[in-house]
């Protein structure tokens, strides 16, 4: 468990370069696409940046707001926070900030960037529809994912995917009303230069892509460790999978849902529902594994 814990720190540690790589291939892109010159690299950079260092700090925020999330009563949501704390001493961990989402869809997520700036919120409807130890499992899931530090890569990757689409579309507008080079600059440049102004457009086309697949690998591949992790802590495995199978069998959607912070729920919140509108491209862009292969994963611990 501890060494799958240190691969998942160095795996997190590898996907963050790649995004900064990734932003910084964008950037490059579109000063060299549009010829901005060294002042247009020192703006854009800039811009980079200055994105990069709000996702570090107040992507959480992004993601609670996005979310509707509230501060949870300690008065009127004792249950919550009573198990919260018990979980958070068993495991050695400072307790998170908690959250209500007001939503009768069951599902939970944790976010932050370190277990000292971390929060967990839960929806009503879990609350709801979840007893203490199928309550518990879940908890203990969402706080698996601070304590192996999942939730800093994951909370970045809203604001991060999001501010490469974002770039990327602005300036691919740019440059049909008028904003790129001229003609005469990409005949200046040479066979070399037409060919990187290619591949320049490709990659500001492209970035949003694989920025996104990027995503759903960050997902995919911690919500097992993070079940194992879970119920590891509370040393019953049967909980969380009750809970998961209670997840399984209810197809309500959150009305909140976004594919931007869907990666950082326990189950994903979109609609998969066959015959459903978008459900296909839902189930092909999955960011969370079966959850039969989840409680079969379980079921043999």
């Amino acid at each position: 468990m501890y060494e799958q814990i240190s691969a998942n720190k160095r795996r997190t540690a590898l996907m963050m370069l790649l995004f900064a790589l990734l932003v910084a291939g964008v950037v490059v892109a579109i000063n060299y696409v549009i010829g901005f010159g060294t002042i247009g690299f020192v703006i854009a950079a800039v811009v980079a940046g200055t994105a990069s260092f709000f996702s570090y700090y107040s992507s959480d925020k992004v993601a609670l707001a996005m979310s509707r999330a509230r501060p949870a009563d300690p008065t009127q949501y004792a249950r919550y926070h009573n198990l919260v704390e018990g979980l958070c001493i068993s495991g050695g961990l400072p307790k998170p900030r908690l959250y209500i989402v007001d939503d009768p869809a069951p599902n939970a997520f944790a976010t932050g960037r370190d277990p000292k700036h971390a929060a967990v919120a839960v929806t009503t409807g879990l609350l709801e529809k979840m007893n203490r130890v199928e309550l518990e499992g879940v908890l203990a899931h969402e706080l698996s994912h601070v304590r192996n530090y999942d939730i800093l890569v994951m909370t970045l990757a809203v604001t991060m995917v999001g501010v490469i689409a974002l770039l990327s579309d602005f300036f691919l507008r740019f440059m049909f009303w008028g904003g790129r080079r001229s003609r005469r600059d990409s005949v200046d440049a040479g066979p070399l230069g037409a060919v990187l102004a290619i591949l320049g457009v490709v990659l500001l086309i492209v970035a949003p892509i694989v920025a996104r697949l990027m995503q759903l690998a960050i997902s995919r591949r911690r919500e097992l460790l993070a079940d194992a992790s879970g119920a590891q802590l509370t040393r019953y495995p049967p909980g969380l999978i009750s809970a998961l199978e209670k997840l399984r069998a209810d197809t309500t959607v959150i009305d909140t849902s976004s594919k931007a912070t869907a990666h950082l729920w326990i189950e994903s919140p979109l609609d998969t529902e066959t015959g459903h509108a978008g459900a296909r491209l839902n189930r092909l862009f999955a960011t969370h594994p079966p959850l039969e292969d989840r409680i079969k994963a379980l079921k043999e611990m």
